[in-house]
C-alpha cells in the first residue's frame, strides 16, 4: 500500500509541476474561490520553511525522514501506510525537484498562506493521517468498535 500511494502521489505531483511550469509562466490563473494558481519557486521547504538552509541540508533532512517513514511502515511500526504513503511520495516529489533545480515548484496560491504544491498537501494529510491512525491505534479494541461485542460489556 505504501509503495502505491508514494508512487500515486509522486506521478500526480511531477505532472503538476511540469504543467504549472508550462502554462503558468506567463500569468498567474485567478480561480473561482479561496485557490488560484500562481508559479514560484519555492528554496525552502514546505511553505518555504527554511529558505536560507544550504541545499544539501534540507535534501538531507527531507529524504532522511522519509526513509524514516517508508522503514517504520515497512516495519509494521506505523498504524497507516496510506498516510506513509502519502508523506514519502510528497517528500520524493520534492526531493526530485530540488535536487534537479535547488527548488521546488510551487503553484497553489491562497493569498494569506505561503504558495505550496500538491506534494505539500500530501505530506500535511498524511502526517494528520498518521496522527489520528497513531491516536486510535493505541485505544482499546471495543472503544474502536473492534472485538468481541461481549467484551465491552
Amino acid at each position: 500500500m505504501l509503495a502505491f500511494t508514494a508512487l500515486a502521489v509522486l506521478v500526480v505531483d511531477v505532472t503538476s509541476k511540469v504543467a504549472a511550469s508550462t502554462w503558468l509562466r506567463d500569468a498567474p490563473v485567478e480561480l473561482p474561490g479561496p485557490l488560484d494558481l500562481q508559479l514560484a519557486y519555492n528554496p525552502g521547504a514546505a511553505f518555504g520553511l527554511g529558505s536560507n538552509l544550504p541545499l544539501a541540508v534540507v535534501l538531507a533532512v527531507t529524504t532522511t525522514v522519509a526513509a524514516l517513514i517508508a522503514i517504520g511502515a515497512w516495519r509494521g511500526w506505523l498504524p497507516n501506510p496510506w498516510a506513509a504513503g502519502l508523506i514519502v511520495g510528497g517528500a520524493i516529489g520534492n526531493v526530485i525537484d530540488r535536487a534537479e533545480a535547488g527548488t521546488v515548484v510551487d503553484m497553489l496560491h491562497t493569498g494569506w498562506w505561503p504558495t505550496f504544491n500538491l506534494a505539500d498537501v500530501a505530506i500535511v494529510c498524511g502526517a494528520m493521517l498518521l496522527a489520528f491512525s497513531s491516536l486510535r491505534s493505541n485505544e482499546p479494541d471495543h472503544q474502536r468498535g473492534h472485538g468481541d461485542p461481549g467484551d465491552a460489556a
